[in-house]
């Protein structure tokens, strides 16, 4: 079974990427920059917002390839201290995704020989169910604010479309039924509405979507080009996304784009509870970036490792 990209839902379902986007801003790379060990503490961390500072980020570590592959689920403090294994296979591990309350982590693995299946892990109980088993690859998980039902992806009906599952009756409805691509599906923070990535404009070239709960429409966030990944701000006010194969943040009401890595996994940034930060991955370390003052620093992984799909929860 061919492997999915960790975040890029299209290179699961086998579109094209495109070229690196012009004309956005990026921050300074003379920003000061500080290597840390696990566990030691950042200079940054002290003047992050308590919710940030005290919040964790779940990221996986892969080593080998082919059948030797093994990816293993970690969650960290912002400072790099108090890591904690969550799960390990012999297979992938993709795109964690946090509850509000930071009690529960989605994410979908893979086993050899296996389609992608959804778990979610308990942090409290340190227990771990099998929530989405359909035919087919199912992905992308996202928790309503509530922490109520469940948005994800999958090919269950032989395209890839976006489902909302209920987590108290195990109900599952279909959002989307057009013959396109529409996967990454992820809440806005008040619960009317979500962010997607679709090509159904023209196929291999996704944009990002609002679908709005109340009228069941969809409409188009502007962007330059190849978008996808998306993630809203707590506020609302910005989005974080890959923009080409730039890690970006966008500010939604002027369509400012700051592109904050080109990171070289086509993976995009993740924002802090907050928004005032964002995560993202450089093959083998996180980096976290202030969106305001222009500052970051990195935690290093394990040699030998490459780390994807950082997210940072409360």
């Amino acid at each position: 079974m061919p492997k999915p990209h960790l975040y890029n839902s299209f290179k699961i379902l086998a579109l094209t990427a495109a070229a690196i986007l012009s004309g956005c801003q990026t921050l300074s790379s003379t920003a000061p920059k500080t290597t840390l060990d696990t566990g030691t503490n950042s200079p940054l961390t002290a003047a992050m917002p308590v919710m940030d500072r005290t919040g964790r980020i779940a990221y996986v570590e892969e080593q080998g390839v082919g059948a030797a592959k093994i990816s293993t689920l970690y969650s960290i403090r912002p400072d790099g201290s108090d890591r904690q294994l969550i799960e390990q296979l012999n297979g992938y591990i993709y795109a964690p995704a946090w509850s509000a309350d930071g009690r529960l982590l989605a994410y979908s693995k893979q086993a050899m020989r296996e389609p992608p299946k959804i778990y979610i892990y308990d942090l409290t109980q340190q227990t771990r169910n099998l929530i989405v088993n359909s035919n087919g690859s199912n992905l992308s998980a996202s928790f309503s604010p509530d922490g109520q039902k469940m948005l994800y992806t999958s090919t269950v009906g032989g395209n890839a479309d976006i489902y909302e599952l209920s987590l108290n009756d195990g109900s599952t409805r279909q959002l989307t039924t057009l013959p396109s691509t529409e996967v990454q599906p992820s809440y806005a923070a008040d619960g009317k509405s979500f962010v997607y990535v679709s090509d159904k404009v023209r196929a291999g070239r996704p944009r990002i979507y609002r679908y709005d709960f109340a009228t069941s429409s969809a409409s188009l966030i502007a962007t330059n080009g190849y978008a996808a990944s998306p993630q809203l701000s707590g506020d609302g006010q910005r989005m974080a996304y890959l923009n080409g194969r730039k890690a970006a943040i966008m500010t939604l009401a002027t369509r400012r784009v700051v592109d904050l890595a080109e990171t070289g996994l086509d993976e995009p940034a993740r924002l802090s509870p907050s928004g005032q930060y964002a995560v993202y991955p450089t093959r083998s370390s996180l980096v976290i970036a202030s969106l305001t003052g222009g500052n970051s620093y990195t935690i290093s992984s394990q040699a030998g490792t490459v780390i994807r799909s950082p997210i940072w929860g409360r």
